[in-house]
């Protein structure tokens, strides 16, 4: 079957199958024509990934459940510890926002440097905040693909204007010459704006930071 055929079984998209195949983690065969032919078999592999990804395995350890390295016991205590340090970590948290509820009547009035001292007590005993940067990178990508598909769509109308402007100077264009490059322009703004909100889905999924995060 081919790929978009696994996509629909297994319900993640091509890019990851594919990242799961740079990452070793699945080896389907090619054809003669060099396409990728995924089998039943492989289908369940990735089904088996699904759900390990989705449950928070690392992909490290994934790695070394199928190569046999370690138990699926082992894997589901790793992430039996993993949670209970998780809730152990939003516990604090919470704890931190009731302390700060009964002190903090106003933004003005908020102490500033003293609740970021505490922060940094709390990071220092383990306690994970929220990555800021993380949050900022994403914004700037967004800009970037909003930016990025705007520049190019600027670029295609004004190539599409000069078309038009070009056909009603000369008679000389055939209409149906005018006609293919008019379509074709709106075609390739319509794709450009398609890609754009493709891009941005990935980047709120955090599509992007999966190779970053295991």
């Amino acid at each position: 079957m081919k790929i978009k055929q696994a996509e629909e079984l297994v319900g993640i998209t091509s890019k990851n199958i594919r990242f799961y195949e740079e990452q070793g983690l699945l080896h389907p065969n090619r054809s003669e024509n060099g396409y990728r032919n995924y089998t039943n078999e492989d289908v369940e592999i990735l089904k088996r990934i699904k759900f390990l990804r989705k449950f928070g395995t690392p992909l490290e350890e994934i790695h070394q459940l199928f190569e046999g390295k370690i138990s699926m016991t082992e894997c589901l205590k790793n992430r039996e510890d993993a949670l209970e340090k998780e809730q152990k970590n939003v516990e604090k948290m919470r704890m931190l926002a009731q302390q700060m509820l009964s002190q903090c009547r106003s933004i003005e009035m908020m102490d500033t440097d003293f609740w970021l001292d505490e922060m940094e007590k709390m990071e220092k005993e383990g306690t994970d905040f929220v990555d800021v940067g993380k949050t900022d990178i994403h914004r700037k990508k967004k800009i970037g693909a909003i930016a990025g598909a705007c520049v190019m769509n600027l670029f295609m109308v004004a190539l599409m204007i000069m078309d038009i402007w070009g056909y009603a100077a000369s008679s000389g264009i055939p209409l149906g010459i005018f006609l293919l490059l008019l379509i074709t322009t709106l075609m390739i703004i319509a794709g450009t704006f398609i890609a754009m909100v493709k891009r941005i889905k990935e980047i709120d999924k955090g599509e992007e930071d999966e190779a970053a995060k295991y």
